[in-house]
């Protein structure tokens, strides 16, 4: 079946928007829960469970710098092909696809050398400790193997789901995720792997997924197709992809960053039981932002296509609906966890020590999560209309200019390790009200203006 052409100014906005968004939370869902599932196998490993964790945590920043080049391309490529495919421009979209994965081929093979070369100390660097280095170094070996996988099936299923094909774009992401739930407990308990097992199980999953997303665009059912003609990099074109995703780049960066200065510090000033909440509270906040994620990445095409056409109108409508649906589900979500802080901690290890750390630090680190639904809303809208530059300041302004600097002096105050925690709150509370507040006066009124 040849693929059909989405026009996204027909219809009701929010079903648009929620018709891309279901499938990718439930795609994100799925996504997460075997990300959590590694580390919940991990964390019962027999004996060594707590510091195999600890040491897998200590290796998240740099799985966090691999998936950030995939946004780097996703947001960039995959928004300015819906842009083009609004404007009736499938040519340049089609060379936009092209282009992006001669990018993440060549960054794919980049990383994994790197990687290789500096494992050693960049872990411990980040964090780690004579006990936990082994398990980190023995998950990040591996995992590096399937960086070019990681990369093409993340960076390009945007691509799919630019289209309007979101149930594909779900299917990507659902078959590595139950092929990795399937393969964890065979290679961590069954062949005695442990933290390897989970590594490889990763690796495999990311290949099939990749695989699945290359036959797709290079298939009759995609609209746009992947053409080695479109594989010869166009200097102006891979400036605007790497432009427009520096914001999601920057936006994982900082968070690998701010990982890696927390996990630092808490080593330092509370050992490594410290780091293992870190990485907890990490993984609970990936679980409760999927609904948000999946709305605003559905969002994006639909406001970007929109905007090419210059249906103003349905932009606005957009915004409006995107910051209802974030709001909404952010305060939800909010009184949950500040009523039951500890529920999520039970899922990883119900270790006494454990338990009565992690309930304390969620309260504080969580402290303002209801904020991010602006956040999400107004970094969403500037990076579906193409704005980089206001993509960008709002990716640095959160973590990199409010968070990194407060958790550096914190620890050394009267407040110890919880100076480390009570950064997120305060960075929620002015990064998420700024972001939204100049997107509201800048873009949604300026919109109102045009029409």
């Amino acid at each position: 079946m040849k693929g059909k052409n989405v026009d996204f100014t027909k219809g009701s906005v929010a079903r648009n928007i929620l018709g891309l968004a279901f499938p990718l939370m439930a795609a994100q869902f799925v996504n997460i829960f075997y990300n959590i599932a590694d580390r919940i196998y991990i964390s019962h490993i027999e004996g060594i469970g707590i510091d195999a964790l600890t040491g897998v945590g200590i290796a998240f920043p740099i799985i966090t710098i691999i998936s950030a080049f995939a946004h780097l391309i996703a947001m960039g490529g995959g928004s300015l092909c819906s842009i083009y495919r609004g404007k009736g421009r499938n040519d340049i979209a089609e060379k936009l696809m092209g282009n992006s994965f001669s990018i993440l081929l060549m960054i794919g093979v980049t990383v994994t050398v790197i990687g290789y070369l500096f494992k050693k100390p960049i872990l411990y660097a980040f964090g780690a400790s004579d006990i936990t280095f082994p398990y980190g170094n023995d998950y990040i070996s591996i995992y590096l193997l399937g960086t070019v996988f990681v990369l093409f099936g993340s960076g390009m299923n945007s691509f799919i789901n630019a289209q309007g094909y979101a149930k594909t774009a779900m299917l990507t992401v659902m078959i590595g995720a139950i092929i990795n739930i399937i393969l964890d407990p065979i290679f961590i308990y069954y062949f005695e792997l442990g933290v390897e097992g989970a590594a490889m199980a990763t690796v495999i999953s990311q290949f099939v997924s990749a695989a699945w997303v290359f036959m797709f665009l290079r298939s009759e059912r995609s609209m746009l197709k992947l053409r080695v003609k479109n594989l010869r990099l166009d200097l102006g074109l891979v400036w605007k992809i790497v432009s427009l995703g520096l914001s999601g780049f920057i936006m994982a960066v900082t968070a690998s960053g701010v990982q890696i200065i927390a996990n630092s510090a808490l080593s330092r000033f509370g050992g490594d039981i410290y780091v293992t909440v870190m990485t907890v509270i990490t993984s609970v906040r990936e679980m409760l932002t999927l609904v948000v994620q999946g709305i605003t990445s559905g969002s994006q095409p639909v406001l970007g296509f929109n905007y090419g056409a210059k249906r103003y109108d349905r932009v606005k409508s957009g915004i409006r609906f995107i910051t209802l649906v974030c709001f909404s589900y952010t305060i939800t979500t909010w009184l949950l966890i500040m009523c039951f802080p500890t529920v999520f901690v039970k899922m990883f290890n119900s270790d006494a020590r454990l338990l009565e750390l992690s309930g304390h630090c969620v309260r504080i680190n969580f402290a303002a999560h209801f904020m991010m639904a602006f956040q999400f809303s107004g970094q969403s809208t500037f990076v579906g209309l193409g704005k980089a530059k206001e993509a960008i300041f709002f990716s640095l302004l959160r973590k990199a200019i409010i968070v990194i600097p407060l958790t550096l002096p914190l620890p050394y105050t009267s407040l110890g390790t919880d100076g480390v925690f009570y950064a997120e709150p305060v960075s929620a509370m002015v990064g998420a009200s700024c972001c939204y507040a100049v997107m509201y006066f800048t873009v949604y009124r300026k919109m109102k203006i045009k029409e």
